[in-house]
């Protein structure tokens, strides 16, 4: 049974790190950053970590852009995020949720079709057949071709970074229209790794 307090408020929010393996690491953060348009989410960085709330659209159009800068200086670049909806403590930044469908960076670029690795898990939160949401977005993601395998906790995604991150946001989507409760997304996306793909 679904539990009454969640689910109250639509916002979106991912809570995030990423992590450039190189010793210019501070740089290629601080200009993903600043390359992005966030003029539609509301965005808070500390000494840990990101999170971004507002829209659905455009928490995913911005995790995907930051990653894409970061991926984009050829360095093995590794983003692991927490993505959210239906929390029950979700009040501040709604404003956000006014803002107009049109995504702020669209355009990757080269980016676009950087080869990606990721495992992603999902967690609807509050309901008997979450095992059904789970299965049917896996089954989702398979018939997009991204699907490699399903591991220990996890599924893996393999394809190129747009393609990737548009298999995380239909799962995730499609999940909160079957279920209107609170749903949690795990990720772990890798982009420029030196080391063999294991599927």
């Amino acid at each position: 049974m679904n539990n009454p307090a969640c689910g109250t408020s639509r916002i979106v929010g991912c809570r995030f790190s990423v992590f450039p393996m190189t010793d210019r690491f501070v740089q290629v953060i601080t200009e993903a950053l600043a390359s992005v348009n966030t003029d539609k989410v509301w965005m808070y960085t500390d000494d840990l970590c990101t999170c971004i709330r507002g829209r659905a659209e455009h928490v995913f159009d911005v995790t995907r852009a930051i990653f894409a800068h970061s991926a984009a200086t050829g360095v093995h670049t590794v983003f692991n995020g927490t993505f959210s909806i239906g929390c029950p403590g979700d009040s501040k930044g709604d404003v956000y949720m006014s803002e107009d469908d049109t995504r702020m960076n669209e355009s990757l670029a080269g980016s676009a079709n950087i080869e990606t690795a990721c495992h992603f898990s999902l967690y609807p939160l509050g309901t008997e057949n979450y095992m059904d949401i789970i299965y049917q977005e896996v089954e989702r993601a398979k018939s997009k071709g991204t699907l490699t395998q399903g591991i220990h906790y996890a599924s893996r995604l393999d394809g190129t970074l747009s393609r990737v991150f548009d298999t995380l946001e239909d799962a995730f989507m499609h999940a909160i229209q079957t279920d209107r409760s609170h749903l949690v997304m795990t990720v772990v996306v890798s982009a420029n790794s030196p080391s063999p793909k294991e599927i």
